[in-house]
């Protein structure tokens, strides 16, 4: 790589000064009380996190995804009440915020709307914090983003010392926002206010909402995490804090991942997610998954405290969002998880989890220092925090992994090397696309085979797994694949569609869209006079225009009325195709 290639501009601005534009607020911006600091008597979280680790107490962490502000009060204060009668604590709360919100203020009316909570002033959002004595954590849709300055401002100010997501800078795109310096400019602002703060606040990353999720070797995630670290504790002296759980899987894997995490940092993390990615049957069936990764979970901080609150996914996460009542559930379940843990610690091999460990810690090392090593003879400042955050963004992790991991080369692998220590996303991805093969009749594939057809493949967001499961059926009858990228605007969607001419279009959606972006998406290809038949699969649901409910609608029958393909399932991808070519 050259200079050049990652940054065409002749002029960009300095690190250093938007961090010091960004403290200079911090004498109007400060962190506010808010019922958990005044409850417990703390400063701020990573202090809180600090006592909990010296009384050897497992922490826990509850998700609340709602749209509707005075729902998510609600659901605040009676997730904690209820669960407390129980004689379980909730330390912490997860708060979903829209992603029209990663848009300035002034520009949020006209952005695409999610499912998640908006919120419009600070006021609102004192009110939310003050619901119930539980550590208010903005992981999604502050930092990273256009607005990520407003935003801190508003969350500072609502009592918040946990702050993200980091991650998200470098994977996702805002739709119809393409200005990557800007984005940057405002992030780096923002974590110049945050470190200006009279007290520590923890900026998060969660790694499977960053470059994690698109690599193939967990040591590739471990180092970005390494470099995430340099660039928050080094360069701009605040205290990184990092999640990770949605695609871990492998109970082995998941247990050395979170003790090669401790090796490499003093500061405690926020959480650790579900593993979401396991959740694909009824909710009796997935408290065993719910089971196995929480008793994990419980174990390494038994074994190796990081500080990291563990966290119960819903079982009807993978259908809906869940309710108040479903939330407290798992947190009762964890609770009582928790409890019981110990008397499985005699189980674990931990010779076989220290092996993996190391060869995590020894990877990952390796793999930053690869990575700082391209970067500076690439001609990148690595001594300035804006240089190094827009150079790993452009670059993206696909190319990182390819030019710098430390697998051996290997063409046939995806990503082009054979892992050290590979993720579960790819073994799982297989596991769906044998299922879905065998859901599937033999007719359709074969069907589809001798049509040499050629599918443009897409998702609405940064939530590539469905991607990687279409192309993974396509590919096993044959079809050639288009890649039309991920979180893909629905213009750019027909303008590669106009200039590829593919037979089909399969498009991939989760966060909320997927019947305004199917309509935008046609609307775009009739301007070029495009007729493509359009499949589309994943979470079909969105929250309706003028809804008085926070919950989100399945609309499958309505894009269906619409003319999109609707695939419920993927072993519907290659009937749906065969039939409309």
């Amino acid at each position: 790589m050259q200079r050049d290639d990652i940054f065409p501009e002749t002029e960009l601005p300095r690190g250093s000064d938007l961090l010091s534009q960004g403290a200079a607020l911090a004498g109007t911006w400060m962190v506010g009380r808010c019922a958990f600091l005044q409850h417990y008597g703390v400063k701020s979280e990573f202090d809180y996190k600090c006592q909990s680790m010296d009384e050897g107490r497992i922490m826990q962490h509850a998700q609340v995804g709602f749209r509707d502000v005075d729902k998510s009060r609600t659901a605040y204060s009676e997730i904690w009440e209820r669960c407390d009668k129980r004689g379980v604590r909730v330390d912490r709360y997860g708060l979903c915020l829209d992603w029209s919100m990663a848009v300035p203020r002034d520009q949020r009316a006209k952005a695409t709307k999610g499912t998640g909570m908006i919120l419009t002033d600070p006021e609102t959002c004192i009110a939310l914090t003050s619901s119930a004595p539980v550590a208010p954590h903005f992981g999604d849709f502050v930092l990273g983003f256009p607005a990520a300055l407003e935003n801190t401002q508003m969350v500072l100010a609502a009592g918040c010392t946990s702050i993200g997501n980091f991650g998200q800078y470098f994977t996702f795109k805002v739709p119809n926002w393409d200005d990557d310096v800007e984005t940057t400019k405002a992030t780096v602002e923002a974590l110049g206010l945050i470190v200006a703060q009279p007290v520590p606040i923890l900026v998060h990353s969660n790694i499977d909402d960053g470059f994690a999720a698109q690599f193939t070797d967990l040591t590739s995630s471990l180092g970005m995490m390494e470099i995430e670290k340099y660039i928050i504790e080094n360069l701009i002296g605040g205290k990184m804090s990092h999640c990770f759980g949605h695609h871990f899987s492998d109970p082995l894997a998941r247990l050395a991942f979170q003790s090669a995490m401790g090796s490499l940092t003093d500061t405690p993390g926020t959480m650790i997610y579900g593993n979401t990615t396991a959740y694909r049957g009824t909710p009796a069936e997935n408290y065993a998954s719910l089971a196995r990764y929480l008793s994990i979970d419980a174990l390494g901080q038994a074994l190796k405290p990081t500080g990291h609150a563990i966290n119960a996914v819903p079982v009807t996460e993978n259908e809906r969002i869940p309710d108040i009542e479903e939330i407290v559930d798992a947190q009762l379940f964890s609770g009582r998880t928790i409890e019981l843990h110990k008397s499985l610690v005699p189980l674990i091999d931990l010779d076989e989890v220290g092996k993996i460990t190391n060869q995590l810690v020894a990877g990952a090392k390796q793999f930053s220092g690869n990575v700082m090593k391209g970067l500076m003879n690439a001609g990148v400042d690595t001594s300035d925090a804006f240089e190094m955050m827009l150079s790993l963004r452009r670059i993206g992790a696909r190319k990182l992994e390819l030019l710098y991991g430390v697998g051996k080369e290997d063409n046939s692998q995806i990503g082009g090397r054979k892992p050290v220590v590979a993720g579960s996303v790819l073994e799982e991805i297989s596991e769906m696309a044998d299922a879905a093969m065998e859901g599937s009749s033999g007719r359709s594939a074969n069907a589809v085979r001798t049509k040499k057809l050629k599918v443009l493949v897409a998702t609405t967001d940064v939530h590539e797994h469905g991607k990687l499961l279409i192309e993974e059926l396509l590919r096993r009858v044959g079809v050639e694949i288009i890649d039309g990228g991920v979180s893909t605007d629905p213009d750019k969607l027909a303008e590669c569609a106009n200039l590829e001419r593919p037979d089909a279009i399969a498009v991939s959606t989760y966060n909320g869209v997927a019947l305004s972006y199917y309509t935008k998406t046609k609307a775009s290809m009739a301007e070029f006079g495009l007729d493509i038949p359009l499949l589309i699969g994943g979470r079909l649901n969105q929250i309706p225009e003028g809804s008085n409910t926070s919950l989100p609608v399945d609309v499958g029958d309505e894009l269906a009325q619409e003319g999109a393909i609707v695939c419920r399932d993927a072993a519907e991808l290659l009937s749906r195709l065969e039939a409309v070519c």
